[in-house]
This record gives structure tokens, C-alpha cells and sequence, in this order.
């Protein structure tokens, strides 16, 4: 099985990270910004990653691509069964992509990744994002972790991986996460980065994070 995609991207994390923990080898190839592998090609026809290619199944988007997956290996649950749960799951994902990514785009993108796709960086962007935006997230986020430290059913699912995957990214190019303000959402994030999947993740995209940051 194949994921095309940017390993430092938030949802290229996410799916390697979820297969990981669904105990499913994967083979990262390197796509985006129009280019790739002819799977990639094929396979995410707007550009988007990551992508998967299992052998002459192509799919993108990484919702779809970990419901893919998911429904391969049911029994590891990542996504809960029990219906409050499973919805508030799918909820943290849907927080994560279009809540927390829209904020962190401006500022990893703008602080770690414009120079090295030779664009023009907007830094007065990222700055405000983190001014403004980011602070509310993390007021968000400190006021629904619960006191056993994970978003759902008190054990790692796919919220937490979800909704922690972008704040990785935010974490590469901003020290705004104040643990005397959010105490819980520090050590919720410093839980996710420590679970093996993640932690390996990160391993991996660390020597591309640091090219990007020496830019």
C-alpha cells in the first residue's frame, strides 16, 4: 500500500500515523504541488494530498483514505463503535481539517514552506493567525479535554490524532502554547507526539522540517 504525499503535511501525518496504529504497512512516496508518482497522478485528480495506491485502488483525502483503511482492519478501533462517541470522533476530525489546518496554514506555510516552493512567504498573515485565531483553539481545547488526558472514550483515537495533527505543525513554527494558560492542552499534545505511530511519523519528516526551517 502506498501513500503519496509530503511527510510533514498535518493529513499525510494522520494517515500514516492511523495506519500505524491499524497495523497496516505503508510505503510513503513523495507527491504534491503537482508532482508525484503516477498513482498520485491518478489518483487525486485535483491535486490533493496524500493519496493511496492499493494496487489498482486509488483514492484521496485522508477522511476516505482512513475510512478505507479503517474498514480493512476492523477490531482496532480508532474510531469508535458506540454512536455518541463515534460521532464526536468524526466531529474532532472534521475540527481538526477545517478548524484548526485553515489557522495553521497561514502560519506554517507562510513561516516553513513558501521558501522552499519559491513563494513569496505573507508573514504579517501568520502573525496575525497566531495572535487572533490561535489562542481560541487552544481556549477551545482546554475547555473539553477531559481529566484523563484524551478526547474520546479516555483512551488515543482518531480525535486526538485528528485534532493534534495541525497543531504539530503550528508547534514547528510558533511557541505560543503556553502551558501555564493551557495546562491540559500542552500535556494533551505532548501525549499525542509520545504515542509510537506519531512519534515514528515525526522521526521521518524531521530531516524535511529542518531543511524547511533553515530556508
Amino acid at each position: 500500500m502506498i501513500i503519496h504525499g509530503s511527510r510533514p503535511s498535518p493529513f499525510v501525518r494522520k494517515v500514516i500515523a492511523f495506519a500505524a496504529e491499524k497495523g497496516i504497512a505503508v510505503e510513503v512516496q513523495a507527491a504534491g504541488f503537482g508532482r508525484g508518482g503516477e498513482g498520485y497522478l491518478k489518483g487525486s485528480p485535483f491535486g490533493k494530498i496524500p493519496a493511496l495506491e492499493d494496487g489498482d485502488f486509488l483514492l484521496c483525502d485522508s477522511t476516505a483514505i482512513i475510512t478505507y483503511m479503517d474498514a480493512l482492519r476492523p477490531g482496532t478501533e480508532m474510531i469508535p463503535a458506540e454512536p455518541k462517541a463515534r460521532a464526536r470522533t468524526i466531529w474532532y476530525e472534521e475540527f481538526g481539517d477545517t478548524v484548526v489546518q485553515p489557522v495553521g496554514g497561514k502560519m506554517f506555510f507562510n513561516r516553513a514552506v513558501a521558501k522552499l516552493v519559491k513563494r513569496e512567504p505573507d508573514l504579517a498573515a501568520a502573525d496575525k493567525a497566531e495572535a487572533e485565531e490561535l489562542p481560541g483553539l487552544y481556549d477551545y481545547l482546554e475547555g473539553v479535554l477531559p481529566e484523563s488526558g484524551w478526547l474520546v472514550e479516555d483512551r488515543f483515537t482518531l480525535a486526538d490524532l485528528a485534532a493534534g495533527c495541525p497543531l504539530i505543525n503550528i508547534g514547528y513554527v510558533s511557541d505560543a502554547l503556553d502551558a501555564a494558560r493551557w495546562p491540559k492542552v500542552a500535556a494533551w499534545l505532548d501525549r499525542v507526539k509520545a504515542r509510537p505511530s506519531v512519534a515514528a511519523a515525526m522521526a521521518l519528516e524531521a530531516p524535511t522540517i529542518q531543511a524547511m526551517l533553515e530556508k
